[in-house]
């Protein structure tokens, strides 16, 4: 039971939050991100820019998630007022199909546009998500990206290993192998291996497999999965990155940013960790800055958006959690450089003809083959049940109906305490108002 107390207690933060509804909230911005994803300071920062561009003071109210849905419920269902969020390019499009998002302000007071920085190739990506006629581009900012692949320790594992993502079903590394606990990626990946054959005599394409949903894609990628079980050590959410530095695994399935920082960290220890995209092509994904549609300081918010594009504040988020701004300047393309590297990659098709062959990390930028056998994971719309009871029998956490149900009745259960813990709540600052004007109006009583 103790899994589904979690559950439960999940749904309660879910329906809980606090916010002072007496500040102002033109002086108030409320931002909602994903944990350890912004630079030390840069907050800070933002508040002097913004006094700067405006006159005003700002205050920022901070808070982080960790599953987008939980996100996206807290304003669909919630009417959450955050002002601006960083949802992943799925919850985008979803977020955009409901008629959930604000288009963002690209004119202001003192400063220039930085969101034109955003390298013309992600903001084709982004655009795929909109309509030809509504842009994407006009309600989203990417501001981090990359891909899914293989993290490994070369002390026991050579790139040669990994040509294929048909390494993972190997019985030589069983135990050895871990795999981001993220059925999107998982769902994608065991697809392109399933029907490599057809990838590889062109019969189909990575953007096609990579959403496909048919019953019998579904069929093949819950099958796979289960036969690779029995090989993986963990389904890892976050300590892949220390077990890969210590050595306890000798692979793991996992995003370019987690891998860069794992990288970094087993360096420092000895440990020689390298990163790989498999032949059969991977997940690019792409998270970005939106306003929702309960924002109440949508000034504010563009204005944030605006300085996160700024290439100096791009670069010191990038180098705080490891992954990758959009933003395509060229002094961002010089900090990345690393002279210790043996082989240049192209990444023309991101910064332009002069970065046809220069040494970057393929962690951060990988090269334009590679990018060229990736495609981004659409959102799964109404099948997204369907693949998520995949996930939960691959892994064997089912929930049975009666757990189902019992989860439904507390969630409603939380949602009306809710409101009439809102609604006493306001009862008493309206009793204490009437107070203050009696007393203001007779100062006797």
């Amino acid at each position: 039971m103790r899994k589904y107390v979690l559950y439960l207690a999940l749904l309660a933060g879910l329906l809980t939050g606090c916010y002072n509804e007496e500040d102002s909230r033109e002086h108030v911005l409320k931002v909602y991100n994903w944990a350890d994803y912004i630079g030390e300071g840069v907050l800070e920062d933002f508040q002097q820019y913004y006094k700067e561009q405006t006159g005003e003071e700002i205050r920022i109210v901070y808070q982080t998630f960790d599953i987008n849905e939980i996100m996206l419920t807290k304003i669909e269902k919630g009417h959450e007022d955050f002002d601006v969020v960083c949802p992943s390019e799925y919850i985008i499009e979803r977020m955009l199909r409901k008629d959930l998002l604000l288009p963002i302000d690209t004119v202001f007071a003192h400063s220039p546009n930085y969101m034109n920085g955003v390298a013309p190739y992600i903001r084709e990506q982004i655009d795929k998500l909109g309509a030809p006629d509504n842009p994407a581009s006009r309600y989203a900012v990417c501001y981090m990206w990359g891909t899914a692949g293989l993290l490994y320790n070369r002390a026991y594992v050579s790139e040669s290993d990994l040509k294929s993502w048909g390494c993972l079903w190997e019985k030589r590394f069983a135990g050895k192998i871990l795999m981001k606990d993220a059925y999107r990626d998982a769902y994608g990946m065991a697809l392109l291996y399933a029907r490599r054959r057809d990838l590889a005599e062109g019969r189909v394409t990575v953007p096609e497999l990579m959403n496909d949903y048919s019953p019998a894609s579904m069929d093949s990628v819950e099958k796979y999965l289960k036969l690779l079980k029995p090989n993986v050590a963990g389904w890892e959410a976050d300590f892949g990155k220390e077990m890969m530095t210590k050595g306890k695994a000798w692979m793991n399935m996992t995003w370019s940013g987690d891998a860069q920082w794992a990288i970094e960290e087993a360096r420092t220890v000895g440990v020689e960790l390298a990163y790989t995209v498999p032949e059969e092509g991977s997940n690019i994904w792409y998270d970005g800055w939106v306003i929702p549609k309960y924002a109440r300081n949508r000034k504010a918010a563009s204005y944030f958006i605006n300085f996160l594009c700024r290439p100096d504040i791009a670069l010191r988020n990038m180098e705080e959690n490891g992954y990758v701004s959009s933003i395509a300047a060229p002094e961002i393309m010089e900090a990345c450089i690393d002279t210790t590297l043996t082989e240049p990659v192209d990444a023309s098709y991101f910064f332009g003809p002069d970065a046809r062959a220069v040494k970057l990390r393929n962690t951060q930028y990988p090269d334009k083959s590679v990018v060229a056998r990736c495609a981004m994971i659409r959102d799964f719309g109404d099948r997204t049940v369907d693949v998520l009871e995949i996930w939960s029998r691959v892994k064997g956490d089912n929930l049975n109906g009666s757990i189902v149900a019992l989860i439904l009745v507390v969630a409603g259960l939380l949602c009306i305490w809710q409101i009439r813990r809102r609604w006493m709540a306001y009862k008493r600052r309206n009793l204490h108002r009437k107070r203050r004007r009696r007393q203001r109006r007779n100062p006797g009583c």
